[in-house]
């Protein structure tokens, strides 16, 4: 089995830049980035990541709006912060794998990763691509995610792991979930293990792993206000723990049961930034999808009375010219809003 993955995967892996020099930085930025996240989605980020830090020692000289404008759009932004404080930390060198272990960020994935990749250590990479290769191998009849059905897929995995090869033998897995062994119905025609698979002996492969229904995703509406003054726009700074740290946004918040959203925005921003405002007309409405729930945002002109913000329920603001905007890192969500504002298309991965 072994050997029919790792020939399979040298002959069909896709050529991912990560993969071309193995280093300890390189494949860090590469499994922080690829936590939760697609490889073809994360490939533009990384190569600009790489290009703006080409070191860690570049990373860790950053400054942090820096590391989160190139991450901007990537989402999981604790990972951005994580990752600069892990460059600082090692102040620009390969450290230790024992150094690793207590590192925040660095989970029992990024820790297997690293340690199979970069120190050649027999430790099994487990992620969602991994989880459902295996469930189909062994015809699983329970959620991956149950702890009886995951210490049948670590034990598996110990047992057919690369002692020689362990870094290859985990991108192979993963590769093999991610192009064959996909969701929904694989592609069994293609897959190196077939024959061994107790999945496709049922004549329903597709029927593993097993899942469990999913709640629907809540809705939830936000008030957001474009204040003006002086030629400049007013944004804020979100706080540096919780949702979407350290990005800056324009201020408002979410409306509540029986708020008009003309009244939400006004609350809002009188709790976030002790400014009294006159709200106006709608100008945007924007819906987005996040992965526990998604938001219609609603962006209102407005105009201030006399008074200066001060930062409540924000870390910061700032007054910016509209052209300045494109400056700072904004959650997706108000990407399309500042290209208006600012007269022209706001950049997307890998065109900054």
């Amino acid at each position: 089995m072994r050997r029919r993955l790792l020939a399979w995967y040298r002959a069909h892996r896709r050529d991912f830049p990560w993969r071309r020099r193995p280093d300890f930085y390189r494949t860090l930025v590469a499994e922080v980035m690829l936590q939760q996240t697609r490889a073809d989605t994360a490939l533009p980020y990384y190569r600009r990541f790489l290009r703006r830090f080409p070191s860690m020692a570049a990373l860790a000289r950053a400054d942090a709006r820096a590391v989160l404008k190139q991450w901007e759009g990537l989402g999981y932004y604790h990972r951005a912060q994580r990752l600069h404080a892990a460059s600082r930390r090692f102040a620009g060198r390969r450290p230790r794998f024992e150094e690793l272990e207590h590192t925040p960020g660095l989970g029992p994935y990024s820790l297997a990763a690293l340690g199979s990749i970069v120190y050649g250590r027999p430790m099994a990479v487990l992620d969602g691509n991994v989880r459902r290769v295996v469930s189909r191998m062994l015809a699983l009849s329970s959620p991956p995610e149950t702890a009886a059905a995951e210490r049948r897929i670590r034990e598996a995995l110990k047992n057919w792991i690369s002692f020689s090869a362990p870094g290859e033998f985990n991108q192979a897995m993963m590769e093999l979930g991610a192009t064959v062994c996909v969701p929904g119905v694989p592609r069994c025609s293609e897959c190196p293990w077939r024959d061994h698979c107790a999945g496709r002996r049922t004549g329903r492969p597709e029927s593993f792993p097993v899942r469990v229904a999913e709640p629907p995703k809540p809705h939830r509406h936000i008030a957001a206000a474009i204040i003006r003054r002086n030629g400049r726009i007013l944004i804020a700074q979100r706080p540096a723990t919780g949702f979407l740290p350290n990005l800056w946004e324009f201020p408002g918040g979410k409306q509540e049961k029986g708020e008009t959203l003309e009244a939400c925005c006004a609350r809002e921003i009188r709790e976030e930034l002790d400014l009294k405002i006159e709200v106006g007309r709608q100008v945007a409405r924007v819906r987005h999808a996040y992965s526990h729930y998604s938001v219609t945002l609603h962006f209102f002109e407005c105009r201030a009375h006399s008074g200066r913000p001060r930062a409540l329920g924000c870390q910061g603001f700032r007054w910016l010219k509209p052209d300045e905007l494109a400056r700072f890192p904004f959650p997706r969500a108000n990407w399309s809003l500042v290209g208006a504002l600012s007269g022209r298309p706001y950049p997307g991965p890998g065109r900054r």
